[in-house]
């Protein structure tokens, strides 16, 4: 008799999507940008599927006091395109940080999610805050442990 046991998986509404409130004060880009791309994966949950939105709600704060190692914050070029001819602009990680610092942790955040319609839908949970205030206290947000 073959063996009839199946896999069960959790649909969004059952898995429940938490609330996770990240203080970057004083913390590395890269490896800050890693594990909040993990927590909106649902990457550390045991019902994470790959192809699924069952992470969590990221809210980040303190993220005009994040940290780069090295001299990348002066000597390293992020380049954007307008979408028009000559429209490549440049600009230092330091100049991006202290104009609009949620963009520099944005960008970082999703280059390290798949290149796909999830990771748009994924992106719309991160929330990100130059300062320690924040709008979301009716949520009740957890410290994560990062």
């Amino acid at each position: 008799m073959p063996n009839l046991q199946k896999t069960s998986q959790k649909s969004q509404a059952e898995a429940g999507r938490p609330w996770v409130i990240v203080d970057v004060e004083n913390k590395i880009l890269g490896r800050v940008a890693s594990e909040i791309a993990n927590l909106l994966r649902g990457k550390d949950r045991p019902t994470f599927n790959p192809h699924d939105d069952c992470g969590s709600f990221v809210v980040v704060v303190n993220a005009s006091k994040i940290k780069m190692t090295g001299k990348k914050l002066t000597n390293e070029i992020l380049y954007h395109h307008t979408g028009y001819l000559g429209g490549l602009k440049k600009q230092t990680p330091g100049d991006l940080l202290s104009k609009n610092p949620d963009r520099l942790l944005r960008d970082t955040v999703w280059g390290m999610l798949p290149k796909n319609k999830l990771s748009r839908r994924l992106l719309t949970k991160l929330h990100i805050y130059p300062e320690t205030e924040h709008s979301h206290q009716a949520q009740r947000p957890v410290p994560a442990k990062i």
